[in-house]
């Protein structure tokens, strides 16, 4: 309107747009005013792109409360759509392993409870397979309840037993003395491998696995590989193994050491754990 009142009668124009002329008027003021949310834009836009773009309003949320600055939810969520600001949408898509009968199973001991007291008292671990190029990448990694932090992990372009027992002699090997934490799995023929009930009768672990086809025992594990392929995965396109792999490499020292959970009260697993251990 402001620029058709150039060459019509502004009591024309609004009177076709329905418009009070004190309407008018007000709205053009506010267009010369600066904008009141111009420095929290910039730090909205700030924290987003240093999560290389893998946080929702609510994370960044805690991150602006961590630099000083106390916006309502709702208005960081107002600022991320209006700028454009959206993280990455999840798409499930997991590795399912044979389900045949051979070999021994363990009991559901960890039975839902997702909670752990201390550092290794409760493990999760399963596998997912990721394409890359025209190979399949298998990920196999170990995770603490206490604070969902990575322990280990075993990457492959095959989902032997090697792979599982790998990123679990690397996840023992963390262990100090007297630690001998639950070890939860599915009942995928990796956990029911005799190499792999041998690994934990030697580290004096104790088994666990989720009921058949039932993959909300194993809701950590889940939640972890949703979380990977939704910020590091799906929406960047890896030529070669040797590509995503070094990609996953930074993405997990990230996830433990700089990535803020809600679950841990905004802190990072590291974060969460050195405050454990000083309290």
């Amino acid at each position: 309107m402001v620029t058709l009142k150039a060459h019509y009668p502004l009591a024309v124009l609004l009177e076709v747009a329905g418009l009070a002329r004190s309407t008018f008027f007000y709205h053009q003021a506010r267009l010369d005013r600066p904008d009141p949310h111009a420095r929290l834009k910039q730090a909205v836009t700030d924290v987003f792109q240093q999560a290389h773009g893998r946080y929702g309003h609510r994370r960044v949320h805690a991150m602006l409360h961590r630099h000083g600055l106390r916006p309502a939810k709702k208005t960081v969520l107002h600022i991320m759509r209006t700028l454009g600001l959206a993280c990455t949408v999840r798409r499930r898509r997991r590795y399912s392993s044979w389900k045949g009968e051979a070999g021994t199973t363990a009991g559901n001991v960890l039975d839902r409870d997702f909670t752990a007291p201390a550092p290794n008292t409760k493990w999760v671990t399963d596998i997912t397979e990721l394409r890359v190029g025209t190979s399949k990448i298998y990920l196999s990694p170990i995770i603490d309840l206490f604070d969902r932090s990575v322990v280990s992990y075993s990457w492959s372009t095959r989902p032997d037993t090697h792979l599982t027992n790998s990123s679990l002699t690397k996840a023992i090997a963390t262990l100090n003395t007297g630690h001998t934490p639950l070890v939860h799995t599915d009942q995928g023929f990796h956990y029911r491998h005799t190499s792999w009930r041998q690994l934990l009768h030697e580290a004096n672990l104790t088994p666990s696995m989720s009921r058949k086809a039932t993959c909300l025992d194993n809701a950590v594990a889940e939640n972890f590989f949703s979380h990977l392929k939704e910020e590091l995965f799906h929406h960047h396109n890896y030529n070669t193994p040797d590509e995503f792999t070094t990609a996953l490499e930074n993405y997990l020292d990230w996830y433990n050491t700089t990535r803020i959970s809600t679950t841990l009260k905004n802190l990072t697993p590291t974060e969460y754990r050195a405050q454990a251990l000083t309290t």
